[in-house]
């Protein structure tokens, strides 16, 4: 789960992302509403904490822009106390929910569990292609024969694969989708994990393979009759 904190507290957003990365979560962190934006857009995150006052573009119109552009993940607004027409303007503009600072960290990841679980059930239950099934909840795929569970960022790929399946993927979209702004992550990061979960499809005896389509990225496809993985 990729949460992205836009802040221009430093050390609010710090603290955010100490506590929130010991919960599990893979956190990213901005400054102002203009890079907020950028990042927002990018549409790799499950949730968003908006700081309503910020620097460049305030965060009403991060959030209008961001649900202009269909982006329609939860956004919680973080906002002051004085701030009520604010907050009233935020919920009229499509925000999930807002918490009133300062905050109690114990409430605010409970309002980040209730709107995580809220995604999850809305996409709750596998999803298959030919005789391979995975399951979100889990973490595993699998067939009739077997199956084995994967790695936090060996199921976030397989995930965009098979939700796409026969469709092909840029290598840029699945680094971004994966590995979000994390710096140095090249190609040879991507290419590991694809032959991971080869390595994982042959073992559960699945009869789809992940397709490579030279200088333009991957797919997820039924094999052809002789059972090879192929190369377009």
């Amino acid at each position: 789960m990729r949460i992205l904190i836009i802040e221009d507290e430093k050390e609010i957003a710090d603290g955010l992302e100490t506590v929130l990365t010991k919960e599990g979560f893979q956190v990213d962190s901005v400054q102002d509403g203009l890079a907020g934006l950028d990042y927002l857009l990018s549409d790799i995150y499950d949730l968003v904490l908006l700081d309503i006052m910020l620097p460049k573009l305030n965060g009403i119109d991060v959030l209008k822009n961001a649900r202009r552009e269909g982006i329609d993940i939860p956004i919680i607004m973080l906002t002051a106390k004085s701030q009520i027409e604010d907050k009233i303007r935020g919920l009229d503009y499509g925000a999930d929910d807002y918490i009133t600072k300062p905050f109690e960290v114990g409430e605010l990841l409970a309002r980040i569990r209730a709107r995580t679980r809220m995604v999850k059930n809305s996409e709750d239950g596998e999803v298959t292609l030919g005789n391979l099934w995975l399951n979100p909840t889990t973490q595993k795929i699998g067939t009739k024969s077997n199956s084995i569970k994967l790695g936090n960022k060996e199921f976030q790929l397989m995930e965009c694969l098979i939700r796409n399946g026969g469709q092909i993927l840029s290598k840029d979209m699945l680094i971004m989708k994966v590995w979000g702004m994390e710096e140095g992550i090249e190609y040879n990061n991507l290419e590991v994990y694809i032959s991971f979960l080869r390595k994982k499809l042959r073992f559960v005896k699945a009869n789809v393979g992940i397709v490579t389509t030279k200088g333009v990225g991957y797919s997820l496809e039924e094999e052809t009759e002789n059972g090879e993985e192929s190369q377009k």
